[in-house]
């Protein structure tokens, strides 16, 4: 935990004292805003053998700089890396970046983290977990449109287990993370393709939405008190 508030505080300081550095990370946050999967591509492109570096930590920075989309980073390397080591890198990278917001949270307390993420959300995040305890973490993983570095500050928040926290979002974030992969891989081949994979995305979202009632029933605040 230390080496990452190390790391964190390290990369803090080149930012703020490296311009050129500086410069970089604006205009790739520009093109995560901008949602400019093409022009952020490239942007990778430029960084060469480094390129798999570079998205490793831009994936950490849109987690703990909430709320950048995420996806556009897990797309762009499965159209570069392919879907398997894409899939892989994304991962992995998510996973540190999780774990960083969590212990931020749960290190700094709920004033710093309402500077990150509005206060709006976490009181939505406080009646979700409220409403499906220990299952909260793996349900909102599994729901596309439940912001991840959301649920990651609100659980460090929480009494959960690192542990428990960290294996739910490494298994919840699974299926997300392959179709988006899967959806990069093949940006560049048939339109069918990336029709079909873009119709398992909305699947997935549809589906967790369709379940919720079930989840709601299931895990009633009796249940998993």
């Amino acid at each position: 935990m230390l080496i990452m508030f190390s790391l964190l505080v390290v990369a803090i300081a080149l930012y703020l004292i490296i311009p050129s550095l500086r410069d970089g990370v604006n205009e790739a946050a520009r093109k995560l805003v901008e949602a400019d999967i093409e022009a952020f591509r490239d942007y990778l492109l430029s960084f060469g053998v480094w390129a798999p570096v570079v998205s490793f930590f831009l994936m950490i920075f849109t987690l703990i700089v909430a709320p950048l989309p995420a996806f556009v980073v897990t797309f762009s390397n499965g159209l570069l890396f392919g879907a398997f080591w894409g899939g892989i890198l994304s991962w992995t990278s998510a996973m540190v970046g999780a774990a960083i917001c969590f212990y931020i949270a749960r290190s700094l307390g709920r004033p710093v983290v309402e500077k990150i993420v509005s206060k709006t959300a976490l009181n939505w995040t406080d009646k979700f977990f409220e409403r499906y305890g220990m299952h909260s973490v793996l349900l909102a993983r599994l729901i596309p449109v439940v912001s991840f570095a959301l649920i990651s500050y609100a659980s460090g928040l929480t009494a959960i287990r690192f542990m428990v926290f960290f294996i739910a979002t490494g298994v919840g974030q699974l299926p997300a993370t392959i179709l988006y992969s899967i959806l990069g891989q093949n940006a560049n081949k048939s339109v069918l393709v990336v029709f079909w994979a873009f119709i398992a995305v909305i699947c997935f979202g549809v589906l967790g939405a369709a379940f919720k009632p079930w989840f709601e029933k299931k895990f009633k605040k009796g249940e998993v008190a």
